[in-house]
């Protein structure tokens, strides 16, 4: 086997990946040397289901091959496996790792899926050494073709099977717990809407649409979210925005504290005459448990009735939810991205002026955020 490059982390970082934070905290490592030396790696499982068309459920259960190393024999998630090392890996890049488990394990290819979509992130212990798993829950097309690999699995024995048969495999045959607990949860849950793409359009002119929530760190806050905002209102009623990770401050990729990030959106909605009613500013500090981060937010901020985000990370733990989802924004590329513009101000480059509006630099200035800045990513530099 080839000696892949996997994501690893350490010990004590792992909770920022609950946060969504993935590529400041990961770093390359030989999968032979991460496994020799327990170095903490992320890693995918995927569970797939298929609903015929008399609503029956079938599961794709892998029956792991008699000469693997680990649990030979045993019953298991559909495919699973590391996720691989890529500078900017974001939860995007981890599902394209789980495409391509599902692919090298049973050769299904990705437009014979209905959906993939993230479920939660899990932390297994594996002689020795941490893996953090990602959970993804697939639907796929019915009636398939499959093609298990016999290097990696039982052919006879990976497959689909019915509910019944799913329950005599968890009660009766050897298993991986891992696996099992997740099989164990999805017999029981509800699959009706699920898979559903629940999203409004930007311009959709709702009556009943009067809250939207909007949340982001806003580090700085820049022209991109003054665009998102100005559509929301003009679609709602009011807006309720979540300063995120609202308890750090100080460092490299979070330079402002929450006030100052709150003062940006006081001087912007002055400057474009938004009455105070319009908007209300909530602080979101993290709480590492991705699990809980929706019922969080939502304890915090109250009632609202839509999602604008263009993190996949927020977007698929409200979906989860079944929260109403407002559509992505390309305005957020490239440019308009808060590392962007942290990087020109770090390098001394006056772009950055074209990317923020002219209140919020000259709140920077007063806080004296600008060498807060270039200082932070001198210091981050250094210690990487």
């Amino acid at each position: 086997m080839k000696n892949e490059t996997l994501a690893c982390i350490k010990k004590q970082d792992i909770k920022y990946l609950q946060a969504g934070q993935i590529s400041k905290f990961i770093f390359p490592v030989g999968r032979k040397e991460a496994h020799k030396d327990h170095v903490p790696h992320l890693i995918v499982r995927v569970f797939i289901i298929s609903i015929d068309q008399k609503e029956n459920i079938h599961y794709l259960i892998q029956k792991r091959g008699k000469n693997k190393r680990e649990f030979p024999g045993y019953f298991t998630d559909s495919a699973s496996g590391h996720v691989l090392y890529e500078e900017h890996l974001d939860l995007k890049g981890i599902k394209e790792n789980a495409f391509r488990e599902l692919e090298e394990e049973f050769g299904i290819k990705r437009n014979e899926l209905k959906a993939l979509k993230f479920h939660k992130i899990n932390a297994e212990e594996n002689h020795e050494t941490l893996e953090v798993a990602y959970i993804f829950i697939g639907l796929s097309k019915n009636n398939i073709e499959l093609n298990p690999d016999p290097e990696e699995v039982d052919v006879k024995g990976s497959k689909f099977y019915s509910e019944s048969e799913l329950k005599n495999i968890l009660n009766n045959k050897k298993n991986v717990d891992y696996s099992r607990e997740m099989w164990e949860k999805l017999l029981d849950m509800d699959y009706e809407g699920l898979f559903e793409e629940k999203t409004e359009s930007i311009s959709s002119n709702k009556e009943d649409g009067d809250i939207a929530l909007f949340i982001g760190r806003f580090q700085p806050l820049h022209h991109g979210h003054i665009y998102v905002i100005n559509r929301i209102l003009e679609n709602h009623k009011k807006v309720k925005i979540g300063i995120g990770s609202s308890q750090l401050h100080h460092e490299k990729n979070n330079p402002f504290t929450s006030e100052e990030r709150k003062q940006f959106f006081k001087a912007a909605f002055k400057k474009r005459d938004v009455p105070n009613k319009k908007y209300k500013l909530y602080n979101i500090p993290d709480i590492f448990n991705s699990e809980r981060w929706v019922e969080h937010v939502s304890s915090i901020v109250g009632y609202f009735q839509i999602v604008y985000s263009n993190s996949d990370w927020v977007r698929g733990l409200f979906k989860e939810e079944g929260y109403e989802l407002a559509k992505k924004h390309l305005i957020f590329k490239n440019k308009f991205e808060g590392n962007h513009i942290r990087e020109l101000i770090a390098k001394g480059k006056k772009e950055y002026r074209n990317l923020v509006p002219n209140e919020v630099i000259q709140l920077m200035k007063k806080f004296d955020g600008l060498e807060r800045i270039k200082k932070l990513h001198q210091e981050g530099d250094q210690n990487e």
